[in-house]
C-alpha cells in the first residue's frame, strides 16, 4: 500500500562567509525591506549585503481583527541583522537565540543588544554545508542544551553544553554522538526535542550525489536517517528508544537524502528533505510510526529515481515541487500564534534559491504569500517562538518575522 505523508523539504546550504565581524548594538525596530503589497495570498492545490552589526529583536504586535485567508496579505517585519551567516532561530525562557554557521550562537534578551552566547569557532569546520548547524534546549534540564556541528575531521558532532543565564561554558562540552561523514555535503544538522522529550537528529546520506555511498536504504548506518535518542546529564552518553524497528537502535526512519530542517506540531513531525536534481519534498508523519522508509534513492519525491520502483512500503510526500520553482527546499513550522489566527495550522516553508514564502493549509491547499512578503535571499531556516509566531532566517545575515499586513 502506498502511504502518503505531508512532507517538508530540507535546504542545502551554499555557504559564503561575510568578511565583517559582527558588533552587537541596539536599534529601534524597523519594517522589513521586502515591501508588502495589498494582494492576498494565492492558493493552489497541493500535488505533489547584510549589516555588520547584529541588532536587537522586539516582540510582535497582535492584530485585532481576523479576516478570511483569501483576504489575508502577509509581510515580513525586520527583527535583526548583521550576523555572519545565520542558519537557525529559536527561543528559550524568554530569550531569542540565533545560530551563526561559522561557529557562534547569539542571544537576545528582550530588546537588549545581541550578545555572544557560545563561541565554538575553535572546533567548528565552516565551509560549504559544514559548520554550526543546530541548537536545542533540553525541556527537562534547564541548565543544558545541545548543538550539532561539523568538527575538524569533517565528522558530525552532537554535543551537550551547560549554561547559566546569558552565557554558556564552551569548556563544558560533552560529546553525545559522533558520526563520520564521507563527504562535506548532506550533513543534515537539525536537532530538536520531540513531544515525548527525546532528541531527534536529522542526518544526510553522506554526501556526494546520487547516494554514491549507498547509505539511503541502509538501516545499520546513522546516515540518511532520522535518529531518535534519549539525552540528559544523567545518561552516558545517551539512551535509545526501544522498539523503533531498525538494526541501528537510534534510527526512527530511513530513506532521507538531506533532512536540513524538520519540526514538530503536536505528535507529528514535518521533515524537509532536499532533492537531487528534479524534486523538492515535504513529509509529515506521526512520531508513533515505526520503520518508515521515505524512499531515497529509490525515489526522489514520488518519482522513481534508482529503481526498480515498487510503491509498497514507502512513505511518500504530500507536497513536492520541481526545480522550475526552486532548487533546495527549506522546511519550517506549523503556525500556532495568536497574531494571525486565520492561519492556525498552516505549515510554512520556502526555497533557498528562489526565496518564496508559502504555506500548506490543514486541508492540503498551498498558499503563496510572496506577493506580499517579497522573496527572501537565501532562506536557510525558519524559527518559532514560545507564542507560536514564525520567523524567517536568511544567510545574508537577517532575521524577519512573518506578520499580517494591516489595512
Amino acid at each position: 500500500m502506498r502511504i502518503r505523508f505531508l512532507l517538508m523539504a530540507v535546504v542545502v546550504l551554499t555557504a559564503s562567509a561575510c568578511s565583517a565581524e559582527p558588533v552587537p548594538r541596539s536599534v529601534a525596530p524597523v519594517e522589513s525591506t521586502a515591501a508588502p503589497t495589498t494582494a492576498a495570498g494565492s492558493t493552489t492545490t497541493a500535488p505533489g549585503t547584510a549589516s555588520t552589526e547584529p541588532t536587537a529583536m522586539t516582540a510582535p504586535e497582535s492584530t485585532a481583527t481576523t479576516r478570511p485567508v483569501a483576504d489575508t496579505t502577509l509581510s515580513l517585519q525586520y527583527v535583526a541583522d548583521g550576523f555572519e551567516q545565520p542558519v537557525f532561530y529559536t527561543t528559550n525562557d524568554g530569550a531569542s537565540y540565533i545560530v551563526d554557521q561559522p561557529g557562534r550562537i547569539w542571544v537576545v534578551a528582550g530588546e537588549a543588544a545581541p550578545e555572544v552566547f557560545l563561541d565554538l569557532r575553535d572546533r567548528v569546520t565552516f565551509q560549504g554545508e559544514q559548520g554550526l548547524l543546530g541548537l536545542a534546549f533540553h525541556p527537562q534540564h534547564p541548565e543544558v542544551f545541545y548543538v550539532d556541528y561539523t568538527g575538524s575531521d569533517g565528522a558530525t558532532f552532537v554535543s551537550e553544553f551547560t549554561f547559566n543565564g546569558s552565557s554558556a561554558d564552551a569548556g563544558s562540552e560533552r560529546v553525545i554522538l559522533e558520526i563520520p561523514q564521507p563527504a562535506g555535503n548532506h550533513n543534515g544538522g537539525m536537532i530538536a526535542f520531540g513531544p515525548e522529550g527525546d532528541l531527534w537528529i536529522g542526518t544526510g546520506d553522506g554526501g556526494g550525489s546520487n547516494d554514491q555511498y549507498g547509505n539511503g536504504q541502509r538501516d545499520d548506518t546513522l546516515l540518511g536517517a532520522m535518529l531518535r535518542i534519549r539525552v540528559g546529564p544523567d545518561l552516558d552518553p545517551y539512551g535509545v528508544v526501544e522498539g523503533l524497528g531498525f538494526t541501528a537502535p537510534e534510527i526512527w526512519g530511513i530513506g532521507l537524502r538531506n533532512p536540513w530542517r524538520f519540526s514538530f506540531d503536536g505528535d507529528r513531525i514535518w521533515i524537509g528533505d532536499v532533492g537531487q536534481g528534479d524534486i523538492e519534498e515535504i513529509d509529515v508523519a506521526s512520531v508513533d510510526d515505526r520503520t518508515l522508509n521515505f524512499g531515497w534513492p529509490i525515489y526522489e519525491g514520488s518519482n522513481c529515481f534508482d529503481g526498480p520502483c515498487n510503491e509498497d512500503g514507502f512513505a511518500f510526500p504530500i507536497h513536492e515541487y520541481g526545480h522550475d520553482e526552486g532548487c533546495s527546499v527549506t522546511g519550517g513550522y506549523v503556525y500556532r500564534g495568536a497574531a494571525i489566527p486565520q492561519l492556525d495550522g498552516h505549515y510554512f516553508f520556502s526555497d533557498y534559491c528562489t526565496g518564496f514564502i508559502r504555506s500548506i493549509a490543514p486541508d492540503g491547499t498551498v498558499h503563496d504569500w510572496t506577493e506580499g512578503t517579497g522573496t527572501v535571499d537565501q532562506v536557510s531556516s525558519f524559527g518559532r517562538d514560545a507564542a507560536g509566531e514564525i520567523y524567517v532566517v536568511s544567510t545574508v545575515g537577517t532575521v524577519y518575522r512573518i506578520a499580517e499586513e494591516s489595512g
